[in-house]
């Protein structure tokens, strides 16, 4: 228990008092290692427990993925996504709110990260609803908890990094994200027809359909929603892993951009480049230091005493994982998808599976419950980004996205009662 508390607890605190988390994880790691003695490890091991760590080629998904994220967002790529979306499902009641819900589970499949997806699209959409005479309240709200499924579908940057931590197939997650992310993105959509039907937020008559211009922005837009297919087929059919595909994305990207729209500047893709090495470099260093914040943990032998814990209590299955969901929620509040799957996959996954969990649907959960905390205060990374945006106050941002918290834990439930939801399409294609 000592341990345990310096560990996590000692972590906290000093996340807590505004250390940044790279600091936190390595001075946690250190006061472990200097009370505890962790069987007589030297200190020196940090640094080449660090280089090791990043000599991974699982890990060079992460900087792969971001760089063609960055691509597309230099170039007219989330423009035409959006045109689309809005000229195939605009002629509804709420029909940019259904089109914004769309656009950002086309372009997850494309950038794997909630921000990227905010970044990219959040400008556009807002605009786009203002002009249409939305109410500025619910542009923000729907933006923003949109952004939420772009952590879910593949190729999911979270799920690489459970992956490769709870040695699982990343293949087989990029399958089992599917399904809950379609489900989210339609109870997004379902919220969205509910508040238009009943007036509780008001909106402008819908506009006739018209096939020719969904025709006419689809052809803008085939290309670019040739990428997800490319991606997930590819590893679907197994002829590239998920690493690959991030680099068969970025060199798409550039060819979408810079030799067939022509829209992407040698300018515009040193300062993609540049966007992507800042980022990565930050992530990595994070997962360089949190990898010896793991190993001691196993060395001293926590996550197999907390295995042996969880295996006493005497509890469903199905509730048990809920215990979990709210943990990550609570988590998530406070830190991002990315530290927090660091941090807590080596403690929590020994006990998740001494419980008879599946690791596949338990890093669904997982990754889903984390992602919330872009949406929620104090923390997320989202909610900072809409202010910049729409110029509104944190607290009016905040208000805004609290209806759109329920059909994201309404999946999360559902997910949670029906694994299958997850570990249906993995179990068919023999992950």
């Amino acid at each position: 228990m000592m341990e345990l508390a310096i560990f996590v607890g000692g972590l906290l605190a000093l996340m807590m008092i505004g250390l940044p988390v790279v600091v936190a994880i390595g001075v946690t790691s250190f006061t472990a290692l200097a009370v505890t003695g962790a069987g007589g490890l030297p200190v020196e091991l940090l640094s080449l427990r660090m280089i090791q760590t990043l000599n991974n080629f699982t890990l060079l998904a992460i900087p792969l993925f971001i760089l063609a994220a960055n691509i597309m967002n230099q170039g007219s790529t989330t423009t035409r996504i959006f045109d689309f979306a809005t000229a195939l499902v605009g002629f509804t009641r709420g029909g940019l709110g259904h089109a914004n819900v769309v656009a950002s589970s086309i372009f997850a499949t494309m950038s794997g990260t909630a921000v990227a997806d905010a970044a990219g699209l959040g400008s556009i959409e807002i605009k786009a609803m203002k002009e249409r005479g939305y109410a500025l309240d619910y542009s923000t709200g729907i933006t923003a908890a949109s952004s939420v499924v772009g952590p879910i579908l593949p190729p999911s940057i979270a799920l690489v990094v459970y992956g490769w931590l709870a040695n699982v197939s990343i293949g087989g997650l990029f399958m089992a994200g599917i399904v809950p992310g379609i489900l989210m993105a339609l109870l997004l959509m379902g919220m969205t027809a509910y508040l238009g039907a009943t007036g509780k937020v008001q909106m402008p008559e819908p506009t006739p359909f018209d096939s020719r211009e969904v025709l006419r922005t689809g052809k803008r837009a085939v290309l670019p929603l040739v990428m997800p297919a490319i991606i997930v087929g590819g590893i679907w059919g197994g002829f590239f892993t998920p690493t690959e595909a991030g680099a068969i994305a970025s060199l798409y990207a550039i060819v979408l951009g810079g030799l067939i729209y022509r829209d992407l500047s040698l300018k515009s893709l040193f300062d993609a480049f540049r966007r992507t090495l800042m980022f990565s470099a930050v992530i990595l260093l994070i997962i360089a230091v949190s990898s010896f914040y793991g190993w001691i943990l196993v060395r001293m032998g926590i996550p197999q005493a907390l295995a042996g814990q969880v295996a006493t209590v005497e509890m469903p299955t199905i509730l048990l994982l809920v215990c979990f969901a709210l943990f990550f929620l609570l988590i998530g509040c406070f830190m991002s998808v990315i530290e927090s799957i660091l941090i807590f996959t080596p403690i929590v996954v020994p006990a998740a599976l001494t419980a008879g969990l599946d690791p596949v649907h338990f890093g669904i959960v997982m990754v889903i419950t984390l992602s919330i905390g872009v949406i929620t205060p104090p923390f997320g990374t989202v909610l900072f980004m809409m202010v910049g945006i729409t110029k509104l106050r944190y607290g009016q941002v905040v208000k805004a996205v609290l209806p759109f918290l329920i059909p994201v834990l309404l999946a999360i439930l559902l997910l949670i009662a029906i694994p299958g939801l997850a570990t249906w399409l993995p179990d068919l294609m023999g992950y």
